[in-house]
Order: C-alpha cells, then structure tokens, then sequence
C-alpha cells in the first residue's frame, strides 16, 4: 500500500490563493450542504473513481486533487482507494472539514445536518439498548443483537471502515432531494 500524502489546511489555502485547484469533499451530499470549503466539490466516498480525477485534471496525472472530508478520515480512504486505482497525485486534507473551519478559513454554510459518525452512535446505541431490554424482557437470545453491535464496532475499530456508516450515508436523509449528483456537486 501507498503511503497518503497529506496537506494541512493553511497550506491548501496558501496554494489555493496562488493558483486554482482541485478540491474534491468526500462526505455525503448533506453533511457537504451544512458546511464546506468554499473551492470544493462534493463527490461522496461511495461514488468517487478514476473518471472524476481524469475530469478534474484534463486527463493530466500531474495534476494533484486535493481530498477532504470532515476530520480526515474518510478523505485518508479515498486517497487509497484512488491510489489502488492508479490515481497517484490524490492528497489529504489533514483535519478536515473541522480543521479548516477552526482556522478561519472560507466556508459556506447551508441546512444544518447531523454528521455520519454521530448516525452511527445514534443508531448503535439504540441496537444495543434494544438488544438488552428484548434479551432481559422478552428472550436472552435478542442479546445477541447487542453482541453482534458490539463486534461490528470493534472490526470498524479495528480495521477503520465502519459497514453501518457505508449503510447510514446511503439513506435518503443523507442525501440532498431533487439534485442530480453533478448539479448537487457545488450546490450548498
């Protein structure tokens, strides 16, 4: 595996103000509407490919794309998923979202939206106090709700990738209605 390249906000800013980049948020398309980088574009994790840094950069791999998302994470997995593509001038933004907010940098703002890893404690919480009160109350075998919960949380830890927030960020509320992916990729 590749190592990411990364870049930190202020540096992405500097180049920013220098000359025009490519800047691509990985998040959802609501979480993108609640709060973005004014110079991004919202392409979700679960969409991105090759053909978006072709389009992107004329066909030119010389050119790097710029990813981010809300604290790093998810734009560390699409660098990679891109870099076993062939993609290999993709770049991190470190922080995030959340980092280039904190440092004053331009952003813009829409609906606010509850962010896909507060979804997923949300609806974790809730399958494993479910799971306890059906396996108390009604049968000891729904405690295997809670297990099962708790093992899914443990191999996302372990292995940071999260199968209920590739679930949650697929939901319709994750979404922006009446957009088509290429209007909805500027829109705030």
């Amino acid at each position: 595996m590749a190592e990411v390249k990364t870049i930190t906000p202020e540096a992405l800013a500097r180049l920013h103000s220098q000359q025009d980049v490519a800047v691509i948020d990985v998040r959802t398309p609501a979480e993108f509407r609640e709060v973005h980088a004014t110079m991004a574009r919202n392409i979700p994790l679960d969409k991105i490919g090759t053909d978006h840094i072709e389009e992107l950069t004329n066909g030119s791999t010389a050119e790097p794309v710029y990813i981010i998302c809300q604290s790093g994470n998810r734009s560390s997995r699409a660098c990679q998923k891109l870099i076993e593509a062939g993609c290999l001038n993709v770049v991190s933004v470190e922080g995030g979202t959340k980092a280039w907010e904190a440092q004053g940098l331009p952003v813009e703002r829409g609906k606010k939206t509850i962010s896909l890893e507060r979804q997923v404690r949300i609806a974790a919480g809730f399958l494993v106090f479910t799971g306890a009160m059906l396996g108390m109350f009604v049968n000891p075998w729904f405690s295997g709700i809670s297990g099962f919960v708790g093992a899914g949380l443990m191999f996302a830890g372990i292995t940071d990738t999260c199968g209920m927030a590739m679930v949650l960020a697929k939901m319709p509320w994750n979404q922006v209605a009446g957009c088509e992916q290429q209007q909805c990729q500027k829109a705030a």
